[in-house]
């Protein structure tokens, strides 16, 4: 059985956490450059906002785990 876990103490959790709350402006954005090329997607399409989006989820992430009783 595994034990009880507090919804955003294991690293996926926090990843998703941050990823609607925390880091919501850049996903969009990211997401938004998604659906305007997705028909023709090459490499580096949405770099720019991706490298924003990752760069916010790091930050939030690493934040969080330096403080284990935050959340």
């Amino acid at each position: 059985m595994q034990p009880s876990v507090n919804a955003a103490t294991t690293p996926l959790r926090r990843l998703a956490l941050h990823s609607m709350t925390t880091c919501s402006t850049t996903a969009t954005s990211y997401g938004k450059c998604i659906m305007a090329t997705y028909t023709d997607v090459h490499k580096d399409t949405c770099k720019e906002e991706f490298a924003k989006f990752g760069a916010c989820l790091r930050e939030a992430v690493s934040q969080t785990s330096a403080l284990p009783g935050l959340l």
